[in-house]
């Protein structure tokens, strides 16, 4: 669980702090796990963002559109999903040019839904990107 709560504050004490306080609050007789930590703080969870970038890296568009569906669905944000899969594609095995492809747009999307823009769209739309760069390394 501390780890979990490193990682989602992000640095801030202070959301660390109100994490921890929702978590004890919820779940005053249990041990305050990773998921719980996860819960409270609204990211999405690691292995849901791992599987998006597998589909990606399989290029099949079809599974990609059902899974930014179920993403959807599930109501995960949008901006959460973009901010985890920018933290995981830094570290990914591809090269420095279709990094920097992904980050430009990553850096697009990101302006699109702050415009209001539609967010299955957004993020059918770096999917496909992301698959495209991928294939490159097959």
């Amino acid at each position: 669980g501390i780890e979990a709560l490193v990682k989602v504050s992000d640095g801030d004490l202070r959301k660390a702090i109100t994490y921890l306080q929702s978590a004890a609050r919820l779940n005053a007789e249990r041990e305050i796990t990773e998921q719980i930590i996860i819960e409270i703080a609204g990211v999405v969870p690691p292995k849901v963002i791992e599987t998006l970038l597998q589909i990606c890296y399989k290029g099949a568009f079809e599974k990609l559109e059902l899974a930014v569906k179920d993403l959807i669905d599930q109501g995960f944000a949008a901006t959460n999903v973009l901010n985890q899969l920018h933290e995981v594609i830094i570290e990914e095995k591809l090269s420095d040019k279709q990094k920097s492809v992904v980050a430009e747009k990553m850096a697009e999307v990101d302006k699109c839904l702050a415009d209001g823009a539609d967010e299955y769209l957004q993020l059918l739309s770096l999917g496909s990107v992301i698959m495209q760069q991928a294939a490159q390394n097959t």
